[in-house]
């Protein structure tokens, strides 16, 4: 197995189309957090024309909600959430320059297809690990929404977080490949 590709955060469309499903990586610099009621205010304000109140060009946002921070900590547990919940809201938030996902489990075929034509990608980052995964983030602060709690939009300074490349803009498909090399013909 071959060590993780580092990279340093905001993706580029070049970046994004040298990525396949199945890579390693290593994402280094700056994450956006957002879960179910922030994609929907996100997406409520693009359908009236009005603007964000966060640059999506090129960002990277984690579907999550971090716990509060212990002290002396910059942030509680922060393990991903189901990608899925998101889907409807997804390729709007694509079409306005979102270039990464963060969550866990499968993304709609709609999802998929949206990734393909705004050149984006869907990672994977294990489940059930929040508190490790909360080691990489060295600084967090809310940028929008405060009302929405643990569902706020966070900025999150992060080194090295670890994911894997699940869907990709060239078809590619972690898990549908996994289930095909593991199947048992009967």
């Amino acid at each position: 197995m071959s060590d993780p590709r580092r990279i340093t955060l905001p993706l580029t469309d070049e970046l994004v189309a040298e990525l396949r499903a199945g890579d390693r990586v290593r994402l280094s610099g700056t994450l956006l957090t957002a879960r179910d009621a922030a994609h929907k205010k996100l997406v409520a304000l693009i359908e009236q024309g009005v603007p964000l109140p966060v640059d999506l060009n090129g960002q990277v946002v984690y579907y999550v909600g971090p716990s509060p921070a212990r002290p002396g900590r910059v942030i509680g547990a922060c393990g991903p959430t189901t990608a899925g919940r998101l889907d409807s809201y997804t390729p709007a938030l694509l079409a306005q320059g979102l270039k990464g996902m963060i969550g866990k489990g499968f993304r709609s075929p709609e999802v998929i297809t949206a990734l393909k034509e705004y050149r984006a990608v869907y990672f994977g980052a294990v489940g059930g690990a929040g508190a490790l995964l909360s080691r990489c983030v060295q600084a967090a602060r809310v940028v929008a929404y405060p009302e929405l709690g643990p569902e706020a939009v966070h900025e999150l300074i992060v080194v090295d977080f670890p994911a894997v490349v699940i869907n990709d803009i060239h078809g590619g498909d972690l898990y549908r490949e996994g289930r095909r090399q593991y199947a048992v013909n009967k």
